[in-house]
């Protein structure tokens, strides 16, 4: 067998259909990982960045209305989304918080708002969570599934050298380099999954517990304002 066909690529021409198909999938499954991979981090870079940008101006001391009024139409990361949602909640409830009648109504106002912040907190993480499970599965079996591929190619070429007169390494070499190859294939396809799913899942993570502070300190805020309405 020539250097050359010890390439990856020589080796997948050489080896039968069982085999290639086990490397095609590996291969498409690689691509679809690098692609969610790619977008995940654009992605997370993308939010950080609006999140930054939105809590410059909530901590600025400007007036939550306006921000409100200037957000509303074009909130795009989860901490502004959060926001919006437990403004317009307060904004229904208003005429409530003006009317000393209905003060004992008033009172729940802030779990209801506090509800609202944690449902849309808990749809955005859902989206930006849409597909990281996939690296995660694919760092699992795509070992398992080259391994398979292996042990396939070893019984074909054990096949093909029991119907041989001929023994030697020259023989069985080339079948047997095959067959390794969608090993050494699954393990190419598993480590960036299972190192980006990591990578991933920690960002996310961090992400959800500044979400979760933000959304603490503006229930804070608002149960404030709702105190203040009831016993003004």
């Amino acid at each position: 067998m020539e250097a050359s066909t010890f390439s990856l690529f020589g080796l997948f021409t050489q080896s039968d259909l069982m085999t290639r198909f086990v490397s095609i999938m590996l291969v498409l499954g690689s691509i679809y990982a690098w692609a969610i991979i790619i977008e995940k981090v654009f992605t997370l870079k993308k939010i950080k960045a609006q999140s930054f940008a939105f809590e410059k101006k909530f901590w600025s001391g400007g007036s939550l209305e306006e921000l409100f009024t200037a957000l509303k139409s074009k909130a795009v990361d989860p901490m502004a989304i959060v926001f919006i949602a437990a403004m317009k909640e307060w904004k229904k409830s208003s005429s409530l918080l003006r009317s000393k009648n209905n003060a004992s109504k008033t009172a729940n106002l802030h779990q209801r708002i506090e509800r609202v912040m944690s449902i849309t907190m808990e749809r955005e993480m859902a989206k930006l969570e849409q597909r990281i499970d996939f690296l995660s599965m694919i760092g699992s079996i795509a070992p398992l599934v080259g391994l398979f591929g292996t042990i396939w190619g070893i019984m074909s070429s054990f096949s093909a050298i029991g119907s041989s007169s001929s023994t030697t390494l020259g023989v069985i070499a080339p079948g047997i380099a095959t067959a390794l190859s969608t090993t050494a294939l699954g393990l190419i396809v598993a480590i960036p999954a299972v190192i980006g799913y990591n990578k991933i899942t920690t960002d996310l993570s961090n992400y959800a517990m500044k979400l979760e502070s933000f959304t603490g300190e503006f229930t804070a805020i608002i149960s404030r304002q709702i105190d203040e309405n009831i016993n003004s």
